[in-house]
């Protein structure tokens, strides 16, 4: 689900690069891979488990931004008497991490990719992750292939995956994919994916769940100021994440018949956050009509105005509380995500985040009749921690990095007067958060009088480059 990303156009700016060191430094985030685990990646490249099935002869092309290199997920979809058949390759990481091994070792540790706006922190060393793992086109690859029946309306009805070689035919980017779309020039395969993407759309819509497509904040330079805008996704990006998000819920679907598993959960949001987040849409001049449910209203936002864009990504703060519940036997008391309105599961991205590993293999032993490996049997009760970790240093680094970048965007402005609406008061000290329109900002802001839900008049009084931190003030 949905991360708020920031990304530079350029180079780091100077002011923003010490902030971001000291940021990984307090973050433990960690650098180079040690030369034992790259050694062993080396190896690994160099003598993968295959598989004996043989899928090469299926014109698989991935689809990601241009110039990304470690590439997970491949798809063809083809179109069947009742509905549509979706292959998806998923890389195949345990045909090259031994259990137990330095690269294991070294991934549970990590958890996951981290991202910051000039840097990736990645899960695996390069040679797996961008070389011999990716799914990289004219490349033969070994990957778990699920294989999704879908009827005519995008419904699954039936799901399998096992192991087999793939060569993807092409290396699609999404600026290039909806470029050929709008010029009426695009292959099979992305027409396709045009089809059945706002099939499972629609799917969603009936199903209650909402997918939140975060535009992504660019930090451009302007007139030697620097300025924050956003960058909407395209259409196809979201067509994209569908197969994805239908690849995840047949794998719960699978581990919970099993009795098996490790599901990515959500808890319903509650009313306060709610609450927040209809305070939030009133201080950006959006209407929010009472009798308008929060599905209906995500997908009434329009991600290329920037006022909504940011709206979108203020409703991230309905995702907080999302977790991992591994079991075996009976069920998890919650195997919901709330926002996808059904359980769900992480398998589609392997080379980026550590868990998907695990449920990967254990939806191949389940498709297969076989136990599920002792090496992910045993890993799996404590994997939740593991990952609950890991995903709070990815969102302390997320959010520091916002805050680095907010703060560098508006230091120039200081001693300003801004207007915004009070989000949040605190009850002990009266002190709140102040979402501004302009720059879409949200923001700590000190002084009396601070009334929940009402406009406010504050200065920007202090912008910290090195800590990320804004203090407004209601001056007398």
């Amino acid at each position: 689900m949905p991360t708020r990303h920031v990304s530079l156009r350029d180079s780091e700016p100077p002011a923003l690069a010490e902030g971001l060191r000291r940021l990984r430094a307090s973050l433990g985030v960690p650098s180079a891979f040690p030369a034992d685990v790259l050694a062993e990646a080396d190896a690994a490249a160099a003598s993968p488990r295959l598989p004996s099935r043989d899928l090469t002869d299926v014109p698989f092309v991935t689809l990601d931004p241009e110039a990304s290199t470690d590439l997970d997920q491949a798809f063809h979809l083809s179109r069947t008497p009742g509905g549509y058949l979706l292959r998806y390759a998923i890389a195949d990481v345990a045909a090259f991490v031994v259990p137990g091994g330095r690269v294991d070792a070294e991934a549970n540790a990590r958890g996951e990719t981290l991202y910051a706006p000039t840097r990736r922190t990645p899960l695996h060393p390069a040679t797996l992750s961008e070389g011999a793992t990716s799914l990289l086109p004219g490349q033969v690859r070994p990957a778990l292939v699920w294989e999704l029946r879908l009827d005519a309306d995008g419904g699954t009805v039936d799901t399998r995956v096992e192991r087999a070689l793939v060569r993807s035919r092409a290396k699609l980017s999404y600026a290039g994919a909806q470029a050929d779309l709008d010029a009426g020039r695009a292959d099979e395969q992305v027409q396709l994916l045009r089809t059945v993407g706002r099939l499972r759309q629609e799917v969603e819509v009936a199903r209650g769940g909402v997918s939140l497509s975060v535009p992504e904040q660019e930090v451009r330079a302007s007139d030697s100021r620097w300025t924050l805008a956003f960058r909407a996704p395209l259409p196809v990006e979201d067509w994209n994440a569908q197969l994805s998000l239908a690849t995840g819920m047949a794998a719960a679907a699978l581990m919970l018949e099993a009795g098996v598993g490790i599901l990515r959960t959500l808890p319903p949001a509650r009313d306060s956050a709610l609450g927040k987040l209809r305070r939030t849409a009133s201080a950006l001049g959006i209407a929010w009509p009472r009798a308008m449910e929060y599905p209906e209203f995500v997908r009434s936002l329009d991600a290329s105005v920037p006022a909504q864009a940011a709206m979108l990504n203020a409703c991230t703060m309905l995702f907080r509380g999302a977790g991992y519940q591994a079991f075996e036997g009976s069920s998890p008391e919650q195997p919901l995500h709330a926002a996808i309105a059904a359980p769900y599961a992480h398998v589609t991205a392997p080379l980026r985040r550590l868990v998907d590993r695990y449920a990967g293999e254990t939806c191949v032993a389940i498709c297969a009749g076989t136990p599920v490996p002792e090496w992910v049997a045993a890993a799996l009760p404590g994997l939740p921690a593991v990952m609950d970790e890991s995903n709070r240093r990815a969102k302390k680094y997320e959010r520091g990095t916002v805050d680095l970048v907010e703060a560098m965007v508006l230091a120039p402005s200081l001693g300003r007067t801004f207007t915004g609406t009070v989000l949040e008061v605190d009850p002990d000290d009266g002190d709140g958060v102040l979402q501004l329109a302009d720059p879409a900002v949200e923001a700590r802001v000190k002084g009396d009088g601070l009334v929940l839900g009402e406009t406010a008049s504050a200065t920007l009084v202090a912008a910290d480059l090195l800590a990320g931190t804004v203090e407004f003030r209601v001056l007398g």
